[in-house]
């Protein structure tokens, strides 16, 4: 059982070769190998982490080098879960990138981009969860990084390469300091395999331990989005392509909780920066919703809330206890879910309505009542109403908080009740806008751009087909969508059907520099793999019991060490 480890890892690493030596041709069997893969790494993924429950953390030493020379991967029961999830939620990503004809369009380019780079990016996010050692873990990291920024930036507008451009330097920062606190590390233990660290560390002066857990905490907090380090998301998530803004805000955010999760209960066990994580937690909470409600586009919405609900999971590792640990995995778990989901809703309706503007839409209760459905049950879900799988995670988290019975505890319980009521109060707002209230005048028809990569006057026409929407562009326009006007003709803008470009829209350019028209009728794939991502967020619900039951035991794992360490160094 032990050698299935790696295959998460190395099987998509595998098909990226074989697609990069396809190029942009046989576009059907593209999208099997694609599908099949991760169908495949789903399977292993589930195999893994119904044996580390059975049996224990797995690990293997590649090549059959020991600690500390070797590179270790290990499948415990968080690590085996966290698999889980993320796998299942990149195959939908996956579907519903297809119906939305991103991976259609890389035959626009030298070399075929979504698929390879989404794969990269799955092989990243399984080599970051599998680690163990400090350096598999950076390796991990920067594989992702290098996968996002071609996903984030693909397209080539104005728009998304500032975005990304913000997105790579604060990486690239974290990376950096990353590598200073790995090098301090080996320097005063010898080693960075995670198992031998959780030994050493305690014998290292209490001032550098802090140090170093002080320095790890700081690149795992940009990346997972802490505020303070979180300024950086709301405007850099946004400009992708919905596949891929959802599978960032669902997922990668969630490597960095993860990273919090593994250090602090292996390496720094009774960790001394417990009150300055609970202060961090309080603060994202309540600046991220607090700015959550001062937006009026989905997008930004869901971003800020992104911000504010990391809190709860930073909440339970701050507690340090069973319970908190416990509370903060079903959350990770439910809130990769169920922000992948509303970004995919969010997505279905730009594809519709030309936009996420919420002053813009309305009237999609009644017009759209799928698309209604899709978006209430996840935003109660995110808001925690009884029974669903958001509140079983609040109310563990708030639980054992009330069980610490600090003065910081229980602040983030009146903080956690707090945000999750602004939380209600949010996806009310969103719902009364975008889908009770009659749609205002001037609403988008069917068939304006969407998307444009043209972000300066240069006149150029572009255009083709991704099979289940049209597509066009008005020559010569010159112009994004939003800016109401053709280049230098003072005239409204015109879509490739001829309608107006409506003034304001929002710029979320599509795949290659294409122009994406709106339409009604939402492709079904896209449709399916978002009407599956809602079922999975209810199955959490429906799977309470044996959830907590599942997460009690890892987050026991945890705090014991001994399992993990007996299984790397067989001792």
């Amino acid at each position: 059982m032990n050698a299935l480890v790696p295959l998460p890892v190395v099987l998509p690493l595998c098909v990226t070769g074989l697609k990069l030596a396809i190029g942009p041709r046989l576009h059907r069997f593209q999208r099997f190998i694609s599908i099949a893969v991760l169908g495949a790494v789903l399977v292993l993924s589930v195999v893994l982490m119904v044996s580390a429950d059975r049996h224990g953390p797995l690990s293997v030493h590649l090549g059959d080098f020991a600690p500390p020379v070797g590179i270790t991967l290990v499948a415990d029961r968080l690590a085996g879960l966290m698999l889980t999830v993320s796998s299942a939620v990149t195959l939908l990503v996956l579907v519903y990138s297809l119906g939305q004809g991103m991976a259609d369009r890389d035959d626009q380019a030298p070399v075929g981009v979504f698929h390879p780079a989404y794969l990269i990016l799955v092989a990243g996010v399984s080599c970051t969860f599998l680690a163990g050692d400090l350096v598999n873990l950076y390796v991990g990291f920067e594989i992702m990084l290098v996968a996002s920024f071609v996903l984030l930036t693909i397209g080539g507008t104005a728009t998304r390469i500032r975005a990304g451009s913000t997105y790579v330097i604060i990486s690239l920062f974290s990376s950096v300091l990353f590598l200073i606190a790995i090098a301090m590390t080996y320097a005063v233990a010898g080693t960075v395999n995670l198992a031998q660290l959780a030994g050493r560390l305690q014998e290292v002066p209490p001032g550098v331990r802090t140090l170093l857990e002080a320095m790890l905490l700081t690149v795992f907090a940009i990346k997972a989005a802490v505020f303070p380090l979180a300024a950086w998301l709301p405007d850099s998530y946004p400009t992708a392509p919905a596949p891929v803004t959802a599978v960032f805000a669902g997922l990668l955010t969630k490597v960095g909780v993860y990273s919090m999760l593994r250090t602090q209960t292996l390496l720094f066990p009774g960790h001394r920066l417990g009150d300055l994580l609970m202060l961090a937690a309080l603060a994202s909470m309540v600046v991220g919703i607090l700015g959550a409600v001062a937006q009026t586009d989905l997008k930004r919405v869901l971003s800020f809330t992104l911000i504010s609900h990391i809190g709860y999971m930073v909440f339970g590792i701050a507690l340090a206890g069973g319970g908190g640990i416990s509370g903060a995995i079903v959350y990770v778990a439910h809130h990769i879910t169920v922000q992948t989901t509303l970004f995919l809703v969010a997505g279905l309706i730009e594809r519709r309505d030309g936009t996420t503007e919420l002053t813009r839409l309305g009237g999609l209760a009644r017009t759209a009542p799928l698309l209604a459905v899709l978006f209430f049950v996840p935003a109660m879900n995110l808001a925690g109403i009884p029974p669903l799988s958001g509140f079983i995670g609040k109310l563990g988290l708030m639980r054992a908080g009330v069980a610490d019975g600090g003065g910081w505890a229980w602040a983030l319980v009146a903080g956690s009740a707090a945000t999750s009521l602004l939380t209600l109060y949010v996806m009310a707002k969103v719902w009364n806008l975008a889908f009770w209230r009659d749609a205002p005048p001037g609403a988008e028809e069917e068939g304006v751009v969407l998307e444009s990569a043209e972000d300066d006057d240069t006149g150029d026409d572009s255009g083709d087909d991704t099979g289940d929407d049209e597509e066009g562009r008005a020559p010569g326009s010159g112009k994004t969508p939003g800016s109401g006007e053709a280049s230098g003709s003072g005239r409204p803008a015109e879509s490739g059907s001829g309608l107006p470009v409506p003034a304001g829209a929002v710029v979320s350019a599509g795949f290659l520099g294409q122009s994406i028209t709106t339409t009604k009728r939402l492709p079904w794939p896209m449709l399916v793999a978002t009407g599956a991502a809602v079922a999975l967020g209810l199955s959490y619900t429906v799977l309470g019991g044996p959830l907590t039951t599942f997460t009690q035991a890892a987050a026991t794992e945890l705090l014991a060490r001994t399992p993990y360490i007996e299984a790397v160094l067989g001792r």
